[in-house]
Order: C-alpha cells, then structure tokens, then sequence
C-alpha cells in the first residue's frame, strides 16, 4: 500500500498564541487520570479495613472505577466531538473533583463504590476532551512534538507519581486523602483551562448522536473490562466470566456492523481502519501491557520480598518517571518531526523490551541498583520515546469533527490493553507461584522464590508482547516525518464542507 499524506487537524491557520499555558492544564488533567489509577490502589487495604468491606468485594474500589471509564470513553470522545471539547473537559474536570470528595468522605462501601464509578464516567468525558483538545490547538509538527512529548511525559508519570503519593498520603495521614488530594488539583485545572483554553472555529461535529451504537459500545467495552477483571479472581475458566466475555465480542461486532451502516456512526470507522492509526492503537494497547506488568509485579516484589515500605516503594519507582520524561521530551518529541514514526516507535518498544528483560534476571536477593533500576531506566526510555510518535499518529490527519473520537480510541487501546493484560499476566504469573511452591514444599523460602519465578515468567510474556508491538509498527506504519511534504495517515474520505449551521465559532471563557 502506497504511503498516506494527511492534511492538517482543524482548519484555523493562526496558531492560539495562549497553547503553551492550555497545553500546562491538559497535561495537569491527564495526569490527574493516570495518578488515580494507582493512588487508590495503596490505599485499598486501609480503606477495606476502615469500612468493613469483604475480600469478595474490595474488588469493586477499582472494578467501579474501570467499568465506568472504559466503558464511555468512545461515548465521551463524541460528547466532546458534539458538544465542544472546551466545555466537556470543563465538566469532566468539576466532575471528577466532586466524585473525589464524594469518595473521601464515604461512610459505607456503597457510596465509595458509586463515587469511584462517577470518577470513571467523568474521566471518560476529561481523558478524550483532554488529548483531542492538544490535537487541535498543536498542528505545526515541530510544535506538535514538543507538546506531544511534554503531555505524554506529566501524563505518562502519573502512575508512578500516584504509589509514591498513596504511600505518604496513606501512611502519614489517612486513606481517605489519597481521593480528597485529586479534588484540588481538578479545580486547579479547571481554572486555569476556563482562563486560557479556545477551541479553534470550526472544529465541532453537529451530527446526531448515534444512541444505538453509544449503547452498544458501552455495553460491549464495560463487559470485556469486567469480564476480564473477573478473570483475575476467578480464572478464565468461570462460567460467568467465559459468558461475559463471549457476550462482551458479540455485542462488540454487532457495534462494528452497525457504524458500518449509520449515517453518523458512534466511531466512523475510517478513524480506525486506516493502517498508519490502526497500527498506532494496536502498539499502543500491547505496549501499555509491559507498563501494567512492570507496575504490578514490581510493586509486589518491592513490598512483599523485599520488604519495602510503601513510601520506599514509590521512591524506587522514580527511575521510571525520569525514564519516560527524558524518553518523551528529548528523544521522541526532537526526532518526531524529522524522523519516520515507524523509526522512532519501533526501537523505542526494543528498548523498552530490554528494560524488561533485565527484570526477568531478578532473584530473591538481587540488587535494586544492578537490575531494578536500570531496568525501569531503559523501560521508561524505550516506551517515553515510542509513545509521542504513536499518540500524535493517533490523531493527526483526522477530522476536525472526529478529534475527539480518535482520541478516545488512543485511551480505549491503553484500558483494554491494561485490563486484559494485567488480567493474562496475573494468571500466569500465579499459576507458576502456584506450581513452584507445590514442587518445594516444606522449603522455607518457597513462598518468596516461587512469587518471583512468577514474576520473572509474566516480564518475560511482556518482553514478548512488546516485540510483537515493535513487529505491529514496522509492518503497518508507513507514515513519513510530520516535519516532511507528505506526513501521517488520512481520512479514507476527503473533508467535506460543515452543514450550514455546524460550525462553531471559538468559543470564550
């Protein structure tokens, strides 16, 4: 297939001169989404102590939260398309800051378990609008780099920023702050995004609302999430959890079939079938699988065989944050204008497999400064300088009206990614703990040593999984340097002219 050109995002020719200062509050927003995935998850002991809630359904404190935001994601990506993606960042940001404090202050497991779902459905509306909004605002490619690469760099720490913050918030003052500290830090974005953020003319969709396939993908996306969440404390053998999955595929082809047939499809399919962003979303999901793997299995093998703390714990994940910082903002955002994606992308993800397969070394006793930290290193490198490339491959070239549906789609890859992945290398890693400490019993360090012959096995299935990303680029990517005479991937359909009345002109604070 011959190379694709693309055209710009939106159709305003004079550059916001405020971007800088929005691209500040967008990247604050995001990584106000990605710190809540694992914030929380300190806590989770604390809290379940603190309001008596049951092993079976401690689960809920993250299931709620997951359901929720994967499951209206492509929802919220056509909000923000329809409704304006100013306005919908605006309330998804209050809305997330109300659910937190909603959370914090909980008297009993079912008001925690609906805020934490109101979360979800609010980051679902802020995570597409957020990313959409960059894409907008950041056409020039050398400038598109630099934002890219700071956005995916705040962002893109958050995960690791959130288990250092949870262990301080959770140790020294109470669990309940690991939710209320969220709530601020959404104001605080929200005002400044209602004093500097415009969205450029001419970029919202006025197209009805396709209800039926907005029903289909959420129910469709939350039963793949759930049914994979389950998997993970009941096996992938369940009836239940072989039914939801089974359902979830079903209900997820019947969406496909109906965007194909639509007038004003949920998801225009162009948006994803085009190879340059296709393969964009596939790398995207299977990568994030070796950041949910690295997060898991290095968390329990900090804490729980080597005894950390956990403040200590999110001290030793810092090396991944200056990874991924240095990855995004001084590799991949300095070569995306002038170098191929597939080129930058492709050995981004080798290097972040190496980061990996140093980890697949770990022994009970090894050394934190010799394989841990090198290891989150060159991780954090590899995967910082393959996601700038891959995000702006996401969402370059599309429609103005569909910005905010491809983005969506970028967040729909990582969550399913991480749902199922997390879900598969669980399994598999409990299943080699299992049969390890069945073939040492009586030894007195078989716990230990069979929890990291576990761990060591699922590094090894992500070490796999992201040569198969790497593999995924180099043979679907063809895309030439935002920065050269034909760049990124198109639309299958030329832009059109708006229906008279579609257009929206920028709008004010």
């Amino acid at each position: 297939m011959s190379e694709t050109t693309a055209s710009p995002v939106t159709p305003t020719t004079t550059p916001d001169p405020r971007r800088w200062k929005a691209l500040a509050f967008i990247a604050m927003a995001q990584l106000l989404v990605n710190l809540d995935t694992t914030i929380v998850n300190i806590a989770l002991p604390s809290a379940q102590a603190d309001l008596g809630i049951s092993d079976g359904n401690r689960q809920w404190i993250v299931t709620a939260y997951a359901l929720t935001f994967g499951g209206l994601l492509l929802l919220g990506g056509r909000i923000a398309d329809l409704w304006g993606r100013r306005r919908t960042f605006l309330t998804g940001l209050i809305g997330f800051a109300a659910a937190s404090v909603l959370g914090g202050a909980a008297g009993d497991q079912v008001l925690l378990f609906a805020a934490r779902a109101l979360q979800g459905a609010f980051g679902a509306l802020l995570a597409p609008a957020a990313l959409s909004l960059l894409a907008v605002l950041f056409t020039d490619p050398q400038e598109r780099g630099k934002a890219f690469g700071l956005y995916a760099a705040i962002s893109g720490s958050g995960a690791a920023i959130g288990l250092l913050l949870g262990g301080v918030l959770t140790e020294y003052l109470d669990w309940r702050w690991t939710l209320y500290v969220l709530a601020p830090v959404a104001l605080l974005a929200a005002a400044g995004a209602a004093a500097v953020i415009r969205e450029p003319a001419g970029a919202r969709n006025r197209s009805p609302l396709d209800l039926p396939g907005a029903v289909l993908s959420t129910l469709g996306l939350a039963g793949l999430v759930y049914g994979v969440t389950r998997a993970e404390s009941h096996g992938w053998d369940d009836t239940t959890t072989i039914a939801l999955l089974a359902g979830a595929v079903v209900v997820l082809v019947l969406f496909v079939v109906l965007q194909a047939k639509v007038k004003t499809p949920l998801l225009p399919l162009r948006v994803v079938t085009d190879r340059n962003r296709g393969g964009a979303f596939l790398s995207l999901g299977l990568a994030i699988i070796g950041l949910f793997g690295l997060f898991l299995f290095l968390t329990y093998y900090l804490q729980v065989v080597k005894g950390y703390s956990a403040v200590l714990t999110g001290v030793a994940f810092l090396p991944l944050t200056v990874g991924l910082m240095a990855g995004s903002t001084q590799i991949g955002a300095r070569l995306l204008p002038r170098v191929p994606p597939r080129l930058i992308m492709g050995p981004g993800f080798l290097l972040a497999a190496l980061g990996l397969l140093l980890l697949t070394q770990l022994e009970t006793d090894s050394s934190y400064a010799l394989f841990v930290l090198p290891g989150q290193l060159l991780f954090g490198l590899g995967l910082g300088t393959a996601m700038i490339p891959a995000i702006s491959l996401a969402t370059i070239g599309v429609r103005p009206g569909d910005a905010g549906v491809a983005s969506a789609m970028v967040n729909t890859a990582q969550q399913i990614g991480g749902a199922i992945g997390t879900a598969l290398l669980n399994t598999i890693a409990a299943g080699v703990t299992a049969a390890y400490v069945d073939a040492h019993a009586g030894e007195e360090a078989a716990l230990s040593a069979g929890m990291v012959d576990g761990f060591t096995t699922a590094f090894w299935w992500s070490v796999g999984i992201l040569l198969v990303a790497a593999v995924v680029v180099l043979a679907a990517v063809n895309a030439r340097a935002p920065g050269g005479p034909e760049a990124g991937p198109q639309d299958a359909e030329p832009s059109s002219p708006a229906p008279s009345g579609t257009a929206e002109p920028a709008q004010q604070a």
